[in-house]
């Protein structure tokens, strides 16, 4: 019974820990700096840990349970995808900061009281009345799918039964979907009050941007060549 209890703490434990890991942060800050308050930053962060659990859940509890490990080339393929797309988000960061960080994005909207302009709103999706934006969920699944093979030989190494494993991995995803949901409404508080002035919000999300980008870089070279090896 302790043992369970400590392994399930260890879990989420190391689910929290793993949020802070560079390539989430780096993916995430180009997201988080977008958002104007605290709460939209952590609904986007949590957002991406359902995502990173949904892809572990579902990738590496089932190579758990056939007591399998994901060949290494295919595992260094997903963190090439992984970098790619880091890169991808900073490029994206840093054209945004360039031509609409000064004035903000902006579109004509229409109903009952004729047309107007406002800011643009978020890509997203409607699952019933739930409103998820897309970005950063797709942006878990894919990291997920990256962490799943180390994941899944940890678990297969300590864990005896299916049922732990997934366990371990469940309490794992419900760790980083807490942390990452923190971080981010940490940092959409720190930059809440700044984000409203168009000059420093275009700032912070170039800074953003040359991070995202430096690390993706790094984390492309890193996977590359040891598929190259």
């Amino acid at each position: 019974m302790i043992s369970a209890v400590l392994t399930s703490l260890l879990g989420v434990a190391l689910g929290m820990r793993h949020a802070l890991e560079p390539d989430h942060l780096a993916a995430v800050s180009t997201l988080a700096t977008e958002q104007k308050t605290p709460r939209a930053a952590m609904t986007l962060g949590a957002l991406w840990g359902f995502g990173h659990s949904l892809s572990l859940l579902v990738v590496g509890g089932t190579l758990a349970l056939l007591e399998t490990q994901m060949p290494l080339r295919m595992s260094l393929g997903f963190e090439l995808i992984v970098a790619i797309m880091i890169v991808g988000l900073g490029l994206r960061a840093l054209v945004k900061a360039w031509t609409e960080g000064l004035k903000g994005v902006s579109f004509a909207h229409s109903h009952h009281s004729g047309t107007h302009v406002h800011a643009a709103p978020a890509e997203h999706v409607h699952v019933n009345r739930l409103t998820l934006s897309t970005r950063p969920l797709l942006i878990g699944i894919v990291h997920g799918l990256a962490g799943s093979g180390a994941i899944t030989a940890m678990v297969i190494s300590h864990l005896n039964s299916g049922a732990e494993r997934l366990g371990y991995i469940a309490l794992f995803g419900g760790g980083s979907v807490v942390g990452m949901a923190l971080l981010t409404g940490v940092v959409g508080l720190s930059l809440s009050k700044f984000v409203k002035a168009p000059k420093v919000a275009a700032t912070l999300l170039a800074v953003a941007g040359v991070i995202s980008l430096l690390v993706g870089v790094a984390w492309g070279v890193q996977a590359l060549d040891q598929l190259l090896a």
